[in-house]
């Protein structure tokens, strides 16, 4: 089993940057592959970046919407992974959540995630 818990989110104008923060307990990091998520009301949640640990530099992905704003990074010391969020944008106001697979994957599909934290709120304000 899992723990992920995300301190909180926060609200920003359009331009601004944020960074998300998730805690994982009662495993390993360095045996996770993590992803962050995001859920706009009456949208699907979609996934935002994922990313795990390999020899040399983890490996990380994004969804298009994000990329060369939104930095996913990993700390396997603390059980941590950060989701370094620029030039954010109204549309990018949503629930994020944070999430873990114990097996290795590269998706950005939520199915692929057994471990979920309880989701923190980003606002953007134009």
């Amino acid at each position: 089993q899992v723990q992920l818990v995300e301190p909180g989110g926060g609200s920003v104008q359009a331009g601004g940057s944020l960074r998300l923060s998730c805690a994982a307990s009662d495993y390993t990091a360095s045996r996770l592959s993590m992803g962050w998520f995001r859920q706009a009301p009456d949208k699907e949640r979609e996934g935002v970046a994922t990313a795990y640990p390999r020899r040399g530099s983890p490996f990380s992905d994004y969804a298009d919407s994000v990329k060369g704003r939104f930095t996913i990074s990993l700390d396997t010391t603390k059980n941590m992974v950060y989701l370094q969020m620029n030039s954010l944008q109204p549309d990018d106001t949503a629930i994020y959540y944070c999430a873990a697979s114990i097996t290795w994957t590269r998706s950005l599909s939520p199915s692929a995630y057994a471990y979920w934290g309880q989701g923190t709120q980003v606002t953007v304000s134009s």
